[in-house]
């Protein structure tokens, strides 16, 4: 066996792992077997894994088994010539370095050689210190081109990210998105994931919260739905030449059509937000990245119904959330390559996850501006259609407070007045006496009457009943007083469930009713509250609840809060309630007012859903 001579601790050699990847061998190709022992116990003591062949046919077939990082073919071989060789494997073997060896010194075949792709050349006999010297010298340089070439790619891939999240954010700051475009821009986002061009992972998924945020919902997911289809959707992308930026001007028409398989995945993702032990709530909480690697986070076991709904067991979980509320996840995995997740693709997961939420959040903003302009559109056209509306229930108020006035100072003295005049009346006989008793009683009797005149001008017109649906007074009538609630702080909620419920009603008598007790209610928060409009179905039945979250009414006012003219400075007046009480008998309903269990107070309207006049 030859050994290296010793060297100096400044010409040290290197470790084998730094010029060989795992599996890469070097093939000695002579036809002397001394040479071919010679070389290969040389190279086997400094750690490398080698072949010999002692021709080109031997060559050949190590190739189509070996990973071969480094051929020493000479050029003389008995049944091809090394030149020959040469040619025909460099084309086919681009990282593949190849030193020559001959017996001949010729100058001119030895540039010949490098022309055809040789990395070196040593005429024989070699010193061993030039062997040594010429193999690493070569796979370094082999090493260098390939890292080189290896971080021009993932440069090439950071250019392709940028300019991918560049055209994002000139999308989003560029346009206003409204659900289509955001749909579109998130689906963009997702291919950007799982592209090749992009982060590789196999597939995304995209979970978001419902407009309530209780349930953490599948919104849409992209990549193979089962390892049986691993080539199909990155074939497709290469048959087509299609890049990220093609794809994501097609994202509606690329090769990424929805799968039935991996559709019924995403949709079976659903998880109610106090699921707090659950792991995709857990991130939303915590806004933090999970990890999850065969089946555990950490040291906590992932639930056995996620794991079987995604039927994988590794992958990631990023969060989504703006600086107020958390808004989804991004489930990310190599399903089908099963490639481990490392620290970079989590931070790059994450900054692309960043621009999932920014486009969530934008398009929110605009939704909400759009729903803002469209109730101040509604304000705007009701006010004008309905003031003669306002007008009424302004005069009924006013009166209200009149009468409650009057009640004081006429009504009071004039029962007493009426009163004795009938008792002098049986008591005396005097003719001329009784006749002004008699007056007497007659006058106050009219004033009386003139007093319940002053509210029985409410109406006396038939109802005009026809079937309609009951949402749109309710809505109409809350944004009448849009600005009033504003200005006081008071926010509204509407729970009106699916279907609107049609019922039998003169809508004009309906809205005054409504008016009258979302006026009380305001009335009763004027440092602000919370108005909540409910309906529902209830033994054959349309119960309309409206609360207020005001001071309320002392328990013995709220038995004479109806009186035509009871005032109390919280709710109201007994008027507008008579009104209410009168409205609501006249479509053969229920009406009640009541304290709430967490203050304020509950009016309560029952009107019948039969749709018809009995």
């Amino acid at each position: 066996m030859v050994n290296l001579p010793a060297v100096s601790k400044h010409n040290e050699t290197l470790p084998t792992s730094d010029y060989l990847a795992p599996g890469e061998s070097i093939v000695l190709v002579d036809d002397s077997q001394e040479i071919l022992l010679i070389f290969e116990s040389l190279l086997t003591d400094e750690g490398f894994k080698v072949f010999t062949a002692s021709n080109a046919a031997e060559l050949y077939r190590i190739l189509e088994r070996e990973h071969v990082a480094l051929i020493l073919l000479d050029i003389g071989l008995p049944d091809r010539d090394g030149t020959e060789v040469l040619a025909d494997i460099v084309p086919r073997h681009p990282d593949l370095s190849i030193i020559m060896l001959t017996g001949t010194t010729d100058l001119k075949v030895a540039l010949n050689c490098l022309r055809q792709g040789a990395d070196d050349y040593l005429a024989k006999p070699v010193k061993i210190e030039d062997f040594c010297l010429a193999v690493r010298k070569t796979l370094q340089k082999r090493k260098l081109t390939i890292d080189n070439r290896r971080y021009q790619k993932q440069l090439e891939i950071s250019n392709y990210r940028a300019r991918f999240l560049h055209q994002l954010n000139l999308k989003m700051n560029s346009a206003y998105l409204n659900s289509i475009e955001l749909d579109t821009v998130l689906q963009s986002i997702l291919v950007g994931i799982t592209a090749e061009e992009g982060l590789k992972f196999n597939r995304a998924f995209l979970l978001l919260f419902n407009d309530t945020n209780t349930e953490l919902q599948g919104k849409m997911a992209i990549g193979p739905p089962c390892r049986a289809d691993a080539g199909r959707v990155w074939d497709a992308i290469k048959q087509d030449n299609l890049h990220l930026g093609d794809i994501l001007n097609n994202i509606q028409t690329s090769c990424m059509d929805d799968d039935t398989e991996l559709n019924s995945i995403v949709q079976g993702l659903k998880i109610s937000a106090d699921d707090h032990k659950h792991i995709l709530i857990q991130a939303c909480t915590n806004r933090s990245s999970i990890h999850v690697q065969n089946g555990m986070a950490g040291t906590q076991p992932v639930t056995s119904r996620l794991l079987n709904n995604l039927q994988e067991d590794t992958f990631i979980i990023t969060p989504l959330f703006s600086p107020n509320k958390s808004l989804g996840v991004i489930i990310a995995d190599n399903f089908v390559t099963t490639h481990p997740i490392s620290t970079d693709d989590i931070n790059s997961l994450e900054i692309f996850a960043s621009q999932a939420s920014l486009a969530i959040e934008h398009s929110h903003l605009y939704q909400n501006m759009l729903n803002k302009i469209a109730e101040l559109e509604d304000v705007t056209q009701e006010l004008e259609k309905n003031k003669d509306l306002l007008v009424d229930a302004e005069r009924y108020s006013v009166l209200g407070h009149m009468s409650a006035q009057l009640v004081h100072a006429i009504r009071n003295p004039i029962t007493s007045i009426g009163g004795m005049a009938r008792l002098l009346l049986k008591r005396n006989t005097d003719e001329k006496t009784l006749k002004f008793i008699d007056m007497m009683i007659t006058e106050s009797s009219k004033i009386e009457s003139t007093l319940d005149d002053l509210f029985s001008f409410v109406g006396k017109e038939k109802p005009e009943k026809h079937i309609q649906p009951l949402y749109p007074l309710i809505r109409k009538s809350i944004m009448l007083f849009y600005g009033s609630m504003k200005k006081q702080c008071i926010v509204y909620q509407l729970n009106l469930p699916s279907p609107d419920p049609e019922l039998f009603i003169d809508s004009k008598l309906i809205r005054q009713m409504l008016l009258h007790l979302i006026r009380n209610g305001i009335e009763a928060m004027p440092a602000g509250g919370t108005l909540t409009i409910s309906c529902k179905e209830e033994n054959e039945k349309v119960v309309i609840i409206i609360k207020d979250s005001g001071s309320g009414i002392e328990n013995s006012n709220l038995k004479r809060v109806a009186d035509p003219f009871f005032t109390t400075k919280t709710y109201g007046t007994g008027m507008g309630l008579t009104l209410v009480e009168k409205i609501i008998a006249e479509h053969h309903g229920l009406f009640s007012l009541d304290y709430s269990d967490d203050g304020g107070m509950v009016a309560r309207i029952e009107l019948p859903s039969d749709m018809n006049d009995s």
